[in-house]
């Protein structure tokens, strides 16, 4: 599927001359020979509900949900867009300096997060803000490191999930060293690490990937594979499927629709529970799509086509799930009529946070640095305090 529907962002160069246009045609034609050869071998993934919002089952995954437990999971999804649709605004309107949106992969992130026990710990990188909503983390503590106000606004081990990580893959690297610390401390809880398909790429990652296979860290690997690393496609990347990269450093790895919720949650709590019976790490491949821009920075309309987005539309995690309760009587107008209600509010209570966020003295950068004090750090103090005097009113604007 991947190929296939990436095929077409690559355009053939041509020239003039009988020859080389000939040759650029047979060299197409090869390439599309084997593009269609990979997506003939291309495995399946673990799903649990189509598309179409039709429950399937599979041989070594399932799961069985109330209807309660169902009606839970499609308001984590509602809430977290919309959460992700305010921040976003806010970005637009001047009030944040940057926002990684999650939209189109709810699926991935709340099925995930709620797989999760209290004692098992999350390390995310910068755009799990729907597996954080899981973790009770306020969302508006999440925004005001975009804000500018704070380095992080949340205590980690109060919810067990760490501050965002924001260079690519180092925190695999974390969570594979508290994996293997947690296992000396003899605790039954399991570590996961997410990270996105551009992340895969990195040193850190794979060596992270060694790591807990020799020492067989209880840690679980969940890479939301949303087809793009900022512009560069998936097939830029690999050459085969990423989960089956696991196999090479001896641990199992599992392709999942990273658009199914109810796969995404059986599927993660499955690999949760081996590791904590001590049968080591997992690798979960998320197949998902990024529907918005890399972040606020970034245009896609510049590298992707219109189609394809179109494409991953027609595979909404949220719709999916309505479409499936509405058919079985598992939810009402009047429950999505008041989520829609609650939606609201909480957009409104983000907003109104967000713009009474107080803005930090500006000498407090210098605080906490090293515990006891430093003679260079004192000295970066002074001659900033310098050039905020120079200012008139003895403050830069």
């Amino acid at each position: 599927m991947t190929v296939e529907s990436t095929a077409a962002r690559k355009t053939t160069r041509r020239s003039s001359g009988t020859k080389r246009t000939a040759s650029a045609s047979t060299s197409t034609t090869k390439k599309t020979s084997t593009r269609a050869e990979a997506v003939a071998t291309e495995p399946e993934l673990v799903q649990l509900l189509t598309p179409e919002g039709e429950r399937v089952q599979h041989p070594d995954y399932d799961i069985e949900l109330s209807a309660e437990e169902l009606r839970g999971l499609y308001r984590d999804m509602v809430l977290s867009r919309r959460f992700d649709a305010e921040a976003t605004a806010l970005q637009r309107q001047g009030e944040l300096g940057l926002w990684a949106s999650l939209l189109g992969q709810e699926a991935a992130q709340i099925g995930s997060g709620r797989a999760l026990r209290d004692d098992d710990y999350v390390f995310p990188t910068y755009r799990e803000h729907a597996v954080a909503w899981c973790r009770g983390v306020d969302p508006t503590n999440l925004l005001g490191m975009f804000r500018g106000v704070n380095n992080g606004g949340w205590d980690p081990s109060t919810n067990n999930f760490h501050l965002y990580t924001i260079v690519l893959g180092s925190q695999t690297l974390h969570a594979t060293g508290y994996a293997m610390g947690i296992t000396k401390d003899g605790a039954d809880s399991a570590v996961i690490a997410y990270f996105g398909d551009g992340a895969s790429s990195q040193g850190d990652v794979n060596e992270s990937f060694v790591f807990s296979a020799v020492y067989n860290a209880p840690v679980v690997f969940f890479c939301q594979n949303n087809q793009w690393a900022i512009s560069e496609p998936i097939e830029k990347q690999t050459r085969v499927p990423l989960y089956q990269r696991a196999a090479g450093f001896g641990f199992p790895g599992v392709r999942v629709d990273g658009n199914d919720v109810l796969a995404c949650l059986a599927v993660t709590r499955s690999a949760l529970e081996r590791a904590r019976r001590g049968e080591g790490p997992t690798l979960i491949e998320a197949y998902t799509y990024r529907m918005a821009a890399h972040t606020t920075s970034d245009d896609p309309t510049r590298y992707r086509r219109d189609a394809e987005r179109e494409e991953w539309e027609a595979k909404d995690p949220i719709q999916r799930l309505k479409t499936y309760m509405e058919n079985e009587g598992h939810a009402d107008a009047a429950f999505f009529e008041e989520l829609e209600a609650e939606s609201e509010t909480l957009g409104k209570h983000v907003r109104e946070v967000v713009r009474a966020m107080p803005v930090p003295e500006h000498m407090a950068i210098f605080d906490n640095v090293y515990a006891d004090g430093h003679a260079l750090v004192d000295e970066e103090r002074a001659q900033f305090a310098a050039y905020q005097a120079s200012f008139e009113g003895g403050e830069a604007e």
